[in-house]
């Protein structure tokens, strides 16, 4: 595992990073450096941008305004895994968590997915990425997953990229053992990153024809996350975990 700096608060900035490069800080992030955190002028902060890598500034402050100095960088930009998660919304809380966690999985896209059975109709994009902003900054990540505006499961069918591998989680599979259902679907000498997907659907589960629909794709395997039903948010991470111990990144390279 790298080796984090996860002593000096850290900060995302939508801003080009370079030495001598001087960020105004905004309102929200002066207040939780100076207020939250208690940082004097001086103190070491760790920014990224998603785009350059971490960089060190120093906190100076003037008046009103919060300026970081930005000295060197300490870790070049990192490539995100090329991993979808594909859900149906939930609510407020349940969703910030699943967020923050999928942050911390490794996901590279998050995409809501309407299906018949989905409870919740509206969802609030900026808080998304917000929450997926304080994850990434909590945990010394350097990238930012994209998050897609709420579609029909039909739409996402439709768009379906055919090289990329949908990880179905479904409750009514006769899987045994994940494990050994994912292994099937190792990656090859050929392609050893497949792009990835995960979909996981509402609480009510999925509608037969929904099901069906799916089970007619071609590169799709199907799992049951065990004897045990478990909420939506919990089965992000179970699935999220699964996928990358034998697909995704946490594999032996």
């Amino acid at each position: 595992m790298p080796r984090y700096d996860f002593a000096s608060p850290r900060l995302f900035v939508d801003a080009p990073l370079a030495a001598g490069e001087e960020i105004a800080l905004d309102q929200a992030q002066r207040n939780y450096l100076l207020n939250v955190l208690r940082q004097r002028f001086g103190a070491a902060i760790l920014l990224f941008n998603a785009r350059d890598g971490e960089w060190r500034g120093r906190l100076s402050v003037a008046g009103k305004r919060a300026i970081l100095t930005i000295e060197e960088r300490t870790r070049p930009q990192t490539l995100p895994c090329d991993l979808h998660y594909l859900f149906a919304p939930l609510k407020h809380a349940r969703l910030d968590y699943m967020v923050q966690k999928a942050v911390e999985m490794g996901v590279s896209r998050l995409q809501p997915i309407m299906t018949r059975h989905s409870q919740v109709a509206r969802i609030n994009l900026e808080r998304m990425r917000a929450n997926s902003i304080e994850a990434a900054e909590q945990c010394g990540i350097l990238t930012l997953p994209e998050i897609g505006a709420a579609i029909p499961l039909e739409k996402a069918i439709a768009a379906r990229q055919p090289d990329r591998l949908w990880v179905f989680c479904d409750e009514a599979a006769d899987v045994k053992d994940p494990l050994a259902a994912l292994a099937t679907a190792r990656p090859s000498k050929e392609q050893p990153n497949p792009p990835l997907a995960v979909l996981i659907g509402p609480e009510g589960g999925f509608a037969d024809d929904e099901r069906e629909a799916l089970l007619r794709l071609p590169n799709l395997v199907r799992l049951a996350l065990g004897p045990r039903i478990v909420r939506a948010d919990t089965a992000a991470v179970a699935a999220l975990a699964l996928v990358q111990s034998v697909l995704g990144d946490w594999r032996a390279r």
